[in-house]
């Protein structure tokens, strides 16, 4: 029992930190750019308890705790956000997005260097203390780089709609409805089938590999453990 406490203190504390201040980052760029919906419903705080979302943040992080996966991530309530209300929509839209994974990497960053004051911990502390600042630097990477992909609802399916000619980005919004879906079947099914067939295959996990590494390298290299 203590060792499944100490799990989720390592893991949990880190992953609310990083879901707390990636939505808060959303809702202060908007506000900052001409929307202030997220401010008028009190979204703009650090007030985990605003942004949690009961399956996003607990129970899709245990499962993926409990299924072993190659990697755990969570998500908070969404910040609500009127595109039409920002000063250049289409043009702002790329730099609300942006400001969560942006927040993520600050936080890795950050993490990375408090290590180096663990060693000024007593015993007792400083094994836990470098178990939530490793799991911070690893939770964040991930959320970022998740939320860059290319799809909607995520943050770089926001990009994209942005970066994209205004015919195309109306049909590639239109997709948002079975995102997801699709991301249920990339994190779930796929993997489920394919271990029933006798072998292992996660999809996100081969895609999102390569960018989780360069990512950790240069954080390593910034913060001084390359």
């Amino acid at each position: 029992m203590t060792d499944i406490l100490y799990t989720i203190s390592v893991w949990l504390i880190p992953l609310v930190v990083a879901i707390t201040f990636h939505e808060a980052a959303h809702g202060w760029v908007a506000d900052r750019l001409g929307d202030d919906t997220a401010r008028r419903l009190g979204r703009i705080t650090l007030n985990p308890i605003r942004h949690i979302d009961r399956f996003g943040t607990l129970i899709l992080p245990g499962l993926l705790l409990l299924m072993q996966a190659p990697f755990i991530f969570g998500y908070a309530k969404p910040v609500p956000v009127n595109f039409s209300r920002l000063g250049a929509p289409k043009r702002d839209m790329i730099w609300v997005a942006l400001a969560g994974p942006a927040m993520n990497i600050a936080l890795a960053i950050i993490a990375g260097l408090l290590l180096h004051l663990v060693v000024t911990l007593p015993p007792p502390a400083a094994g836990w203390v470098d178990d939530n600042l490793v799991n911070m630097m690893i939770i964040n990477v991930v959320l970022a780089v998740f939320n860059m992909l290319p799809m909607l609802p995520l943050d770089g399916g926001r990009v994209l709609t942005g970066l994209l000619p205004m015919p195309l980005a109306v049909r590639f919004a239109k997709l948002e409805r079975f995102g997801m879906l699709f991301l249920v079947g990339l994190l779930f099914i796929v993997p489920t089938v394919a271990s029933l067939l006798g072998f292992a295959f996660s999809p996100l996990a081969s895609i999102m590999g390569p960018p989780i590494g360069f990512a950790f390298e240069f954080i390593a290299t910034v913060t001084g453990h390359g």
